[in-house]
This record gives C-alpha cells, structure tokens and sequence, in this order.
C-alpha cells in the first residue's frame, strides 16, 4: 500500500504544461470578471446576476484546482522554496479578485428585488442562500478597493504568521534520548505504554518550544492584532460575533452548548481522577498521561489492518461509505507516516476537481491512529455527499464540519467496544474514546477561553511568550479542573495548536461536532437503517442552510440545552462503567 499519497491527478509538479496553462486560464477568467464589473452598472440586472455568478463558478473552479495543489505540496514538505513561492503567487493573484468580488456582492445586495430575481430563475435559484447570506452580510465589506486592500496585507500579515507558525513548529529539532526528532514523532509518544516513556518525551517536547516560543508569540500577536482591526473596520461587535456569523450559527446554539458543557465539566474531571488514581497519582492526572494507553490497547495496525477493519465497520452502516473507505486506501488518497518537515496532526482536504479527497495524517500504528484515519474519512464522506451542490455550494461552516467525522468516531468505537473479548479490552477502548471526549469538551473549552483572553487583551498589550503561557495554565485550570495535576500541565498548547493562526475562534466548532454527532448516532441506535438517508441529507443540507436549519432534517432544536445534556449524558454514561472498571 502506498506511503504518501498522489497528487499526479492533479498535476505532475509545478512544472507540468497543465498547472501553468491553467494558470493562465484563471487569470484571464479573473480579467474577464474585471471587464463584466466595468459594465455592470449598464446590465439588465437579472441577466447580470446570471453573468457574474457564471464567472465566479469558472474561476472557482480554477482557484481550488490551482491552491489544493501547491498547499498539499506545502503541508507535506513545509521545506519545499517551490511550493511555498507558487502559494505566495497564487495567493496574490487571488487577493486582486476581492474588490471585483465584493464589489458585485455589494451592487446585488442593493437590488430592491434580489431574492425574488433569484427564485424566479432556474440557473439562480440553487443559490438562494448563498444571496440571503450576501445580503445580510453586505453591511460588512469594506467599500471601495478596501477588500483588494486587506486581501494584498494580509499575504504579508495573517497568512506569512501562520505559515511562520507551520514552519517553525515542523522544523523544530527536539532533542530526545540521545537523537534529534520532530515534534510529530515526538507528541505520538504521549500514547507509548511505557510511562518513562511518556514523562521523557512530554519533557523533550516542553523543552524544545524554548527555541521557538518568541518567535511563535510574535505570530499569534500579530495575527489577533489584524483580526481586531478588521473587525472593528468592517463593523463586528467583535471577533467571536464575526466567527458566528460566518459559522451561520446562533448565539443562543453556541450558549446552549457551553452551558451544557459547563454543567458536564465535573463528571469529565471525576473520569481524569480515577485515571489518575489507577495510574498511581494522587493529585489528578499529569499531563503526560493523558493519552496514556489502559488495559489491553498494546495492538499496532498496519495500513492494511487499518483498511480491512474500517471498511468492514462501515460496511455495517452504509455500503456507499465503505467503498469509499475502500478506495481511498487502494488509489493513494492518503499521506500516513511522520516525517521532517511535514505538517503536524491530520486533516482532509476535498479535491473536488478529481471528485476525491487528500487526507494527511501522521500513523503511528495505535488504534487511536485507526480513529484518526476514520475521522478523516469522515470528512472525505462529507465532501462526497455535497459533491452534487454547484460549485459556490461548497462551503459549509465550522460548526457543522465535523459532523461526518466524528461520526464516524462514533460507529468505529461503538463496534469495537460491543465486539471486546474481555472486560480488559473493553477498559481500553472506552478509555480510548473517553480521551478523545475529554479533548472536545476540556481541551477545546480551555482553548476557546485561551483565545478570548487573547482577544480581551491583545488591543491593550504585546502578550510575550510567558504571558501567553500564563493565560494558557489558567484556561486548562478552568476546563480540567482538579482533574488535572496543577503542577504538571501544558502551558505551550498555543505553540502547537495551529488552530490560532487560522481562522477566528476554530475551537468550538469540535465541541460542536463531537456532540452533535453523539446525538445523530444515538438517534441512529433508535432508528437503524432508516436514519441512513436522513443522514446524507442532513449532509448534503449543511452548505446550503444555518446550522440550526441543517439541525431541523434530523428534528433538533440546537437552541434547546436539553439536546446537549444528552449527548453530554452518553459520555456521562462511559465514565461511570470506566470508573466501575478500574475500581475492580
């Protein structure tokens, strides 16, 4: 089975005829959008609607083709001067579309009539929300050349910080047991079953973020900075009303769920005690330890263990699913092993022009690497079920992103937890899944409170690497509680976490998706096959409708606390037979 993946598909390298031809297609498609908005003002308004939304489908098209590849070629080999020059040049073609682009959305949202020109259309019609959301969000660009302004700052602002930060954090040299690794190679250790293990390489990780800490507090200060100063310019009440309205969620959805999880935060801090206690730690749990593997979990998967056993999972939910699991394994969609210079973590990206997806991830062997590679494959799912949308349909939100992939947590552990041979295995596996509950709810609340403090203080003070590490201990304090030992912490989660440098407040979005899907799954125990279809549909709904219209398919109120106390009850449930468990 293949190593790396295979971007031939897409193109043979930057220096393949297809890559620049295309190149060149897209600017010219880009100079012919400039000469339509030079005549916008004289176009019959319907027909200019349709003139416009044509063009920006062409140069979508091109734009995803053109970027997917150069930042697949990056995220591999951060090292790469090639891949890095053809993000920058791609990246400065593409800002000099945003004041044509905002310009048009700023002439359609003024039509008296708009919405009524796009129902009465066949090829508008599709677009529907796509024009309420231009509408409603009109009052937010900037007029003028502002967007093509701010587009051009941020190549060398925003984006080069957090390309900065992807530099530094796959390159660092961490010095562990006599030899140099990566930082990759080095957090997979958390899992190791040996506890000297575990203690001596979280000890090389903390180490090695003494090289880059400053330059990586320059990154983020930089970056919060320029989302401050954007928000404020475009007219958000702040940045986190600014993340909401392009998440296409309510407030009252994101209170419901932090209210849930804040009523929850004690019964997750009642499991990392008992974990702790069974590992021998009196004062909660180290954090180096908390990845550490219970019971019987010592098994290492190939790939080929890794294919057979999630396409006969999900052979069990929808056949659909698992050819596709089948395929990504066989036609190379997957990028597995660490090594230097390649991005940290795991991710899908859709390839929409192959009608695929490219997965990264960074394999081990653990079944908690199983896990990741089904989460991935959720997302491929995703893209799979939204690939009949138009092309500008292609975008769903945050919140609903990942949905499909922790979805896919919840049939894989499901499976495996029915299927344990001994109460052994089953300790291991619950646990397993608990760590992975524990992330979601702790981890991503501590790290949604770390970037508020960010935002509330970034205006007033430059936030040195101790004061963000400061800011970072007194987060996980407030999320883990007294679950976690206080002395032994992790206050560099800001350094490792790339999840800063990009979009605004991209935390809650897994609390989201974790407990979004945990209430579709249980829904599917009660419903069986039938819920099947109505799960693509919920799928295939999510570009096309706000989180909580997406949330209707499957009859949830997401307003409603009660939907998230009970899927916050499942977990709930786990811990009580995991603490059972360990007690005896």
């Amino acid at each position: 089975m293949n190593e790396v993946w295979n971007l031939d598909p897409i193109y043979k390298g930057f220096d393949d005829p297809a890559y620049e031809q295309d190149v060149a297609l897209a600017k010219a498609k880009m100079d012919e959008y400039v000469a339509f908005m030079g005549q916008l003002s004289e176009m019959d308004p319907a027909q200019a609607l349709r003139d416009g939304i044509k063009l920006e489908e062409q140069i979508s098209e091109f734009v995803e083709k053109l970027g997917l590849y150069a930042s697949l070629r990056q995220s591999t080999n951060t090292r790469d001067p090639e891949a890095a020059s053809q993000m920058g040049r791609l990246m400065g073609m593409y800002s000099a579309m945003a004041a044509p682009e905002a310009a048009f959305r700023d002439w359609a949202s003024k039509l008296p009539n708009l919405m009524e020109l796009v129902e009465n259309d066949e090829s508008l019609k599709d677009y529907q929300f796509l024009f309420s959301k231009i509408a409603e969000s009109s009052r937010y660009l900037l007029s003028g050349k502002g967007e093509e302004i701010m587009a051009r700052m941020r190549l060398s602002g925003g984006s080069a910080w957090s390309d900065l930060q992807g530099y530094l954090t796959s390159t660092v040299p961490v010095s562990y047991n006599g030899t140099t690794t990566n930082l990759s190679a080095i957090r997979n250790l958390a899992y190791d079953p040996d506890p000297a293990v575990r203690k001596a390489a979280y000890e090389a990780e903390i180490a090695c973020y003494d090289r880059i800490k400053d330059s990586v507090a320059f990154a983020l200060n930089s970056i919060k900075l320029e989302t401050i100063s954007d928000c404020k310019l475009r007219g958000y009440e702040s940045p986190l009303a600014r993340t909401l309205k392009h998440s296409d969620m309510k407030q009252e959805t994101l209170d419901a769920m932090l209210s849930a999880m804040d009523d929850y935060l004690p019964k997750f801090w009642q499991y990392l005690k008992a974990k702790g206690k069974a590992l021998g730690h009196e004062n909660g749990l180290p954090w180096y330890d908390l990845f550490a593997p219970m019971g019987n979990a010592n098994a290492k998967y190939t790939t080929e263990d890794s294919k057979k056993l999630l396409v006969d999972l999900f052979s069990t939910f929808d056949g659909e699913l698992a050819d596709m699991v089948a395929t990504a394994f066989d036609d190379a969609w997957i990028d597995f092993y660490p090594r230097d210079g390649k991005s940290g973590g795991a991710f899908c990206a859709g390839a929409d022009c192959l009608g695929e997806s490219r997965i990264l991830t960074n394999f081990d062997g653990t079944f908690s690497d199983v896990v990741t590679l089904a989460h991935e494959l959720g997302h491929a799912f995703h893209n799979q079920c939204i690939r009949d949308h138009r092309p500008l349909n292609k975008g769903y939100s945050m919140p609903v992103a990942e949905t499909a992939s922790t979805f896919n947590e919840c049939v894989v552990m499901a499976a495996a937890i029915k299927n344990a041979k001994s109460d052994d295995e089953r300790l291991a596996l619950i646990e397993s899944q608990l760590q992975d509950a524990t992330q979601i709810i702790c981890d991503i609340y501590s790290r949604y409170r770390f970037e508020a403090m960010v935002f509330a203080n970034r205006e007033e003070q430059f936030m040195n690497a101790d004061t963000l590490c400061g800011f970072m201990t007194e987060a996980q304090k407030q999320s883990y509680g007294d679950g976690l030992d206080h002395n032994c912490m992790h206050p560099y989660m800001w350094v490792c976490k790339g999840h800063y440098y990009g979009p605004t407040f991209y935390n809650f979005p897994y609390a989201f998706g974790g407990l979004f899907a945990r209430g579709l799954y249980a829904q599917y125990m009660e419903e069986g096959a039938t819920f099947v279809p109505k799960y693509k549909k919920l799928l295939y709904t999510t570009p096309v409708a706000t989180v909580e219209e997406t949330a209707k398919v499957a009859d949830i109120d997401l307003t409603d606390k009660k939907f998230w106390c009970a899927a916050l009850q499942t977990i709930a449930d786990q811990i009580d037979l995991f603490c059972a468990l360990v007690e005896e």
